[in-house]
């Protein structure tokens, strides 16, 4: 009985340890309840070492555990060599903000050498204080605001013209709606 049980009876948890592990060997980092990735962790570790050997017996082992074969090949190809020189500890967990339906405590375990930034972990919210009743500050006037404008043409007519063009262009549209809207209300009576 060592061990977690996680809720699950044995085969159930050891089709979500299979599952785990391959996903993390897959992406290299997955996010998971702490307690889940502290029962991988040595698992993952296993078969990283198995990677490292690099033999026919050991990819054999590894693929009696893992259910994907391009996962075995990523093992076997890309990170037991790049783990050789690495005696072991493969892995980091690091604890992240609790999970917002449950509360349950989250953790991230990925890869030791993953070549982008880890997530970083995120503080526990903590009450604000009330906030004093400011006056707004006033915007700043800019030069791109004042650049923004159209700058008045030579022929002031121009643009005359052009406004009432596009007013008179919109305004059958909504009195052709309201005198359809009538006509139906008409038709209901």
């Amino acid at each position: 009985m060592a061990g977690r049980h996680l809720g699950r009876d044995t085969a159930h948890r050891t089709s979500l340890y299979r599952n785990l592990v391959t996903d993390l060997l897959r992406y290299e980092r997955i996010t998971t309840t702490e307690a889940k990735a502290k029962e991988i962790r040595p698992m993952a570790e296993k078969l990283i070492t198995l990677g490292r050997r690099g033999d026919l017996h050991a990819r054999r082992q590894a693929m009696r555990f893992l259910f994907d074969t391009h996962v075995v090949k990523k093992i076997f190809d890309d990170i037991g060599p790049r783990m050789k020189d690495r005696p072991g500890g493969y892995l980091r967990i690091t604890g992240l903000e609790p999970r917002k339906g449950d509360g349950a405590r989250m953790a991230s375990i990925e890869l030791v050498d993953v070549v982008d930034a880890p997530p970083t972990p995120r503080p526990h919210r903590v009450a604000a204080p009330p906030k004093a009743a400011s006056a707004p500050a006033p915007a700043p006037a800019t030069p791109v605001a004042a650049a923004a404008e159209p700058a008045p043409a030579a022929d002031g007519e121009a643009l005359e013209a052009e406004a009432p063009a596009e007013v008179e262009g919109e305004a059958p549209a909504p009195a052709e709606a309201t005198s359809e809207a009538e006509g139906e209300d008409k038709e209901q009576d």
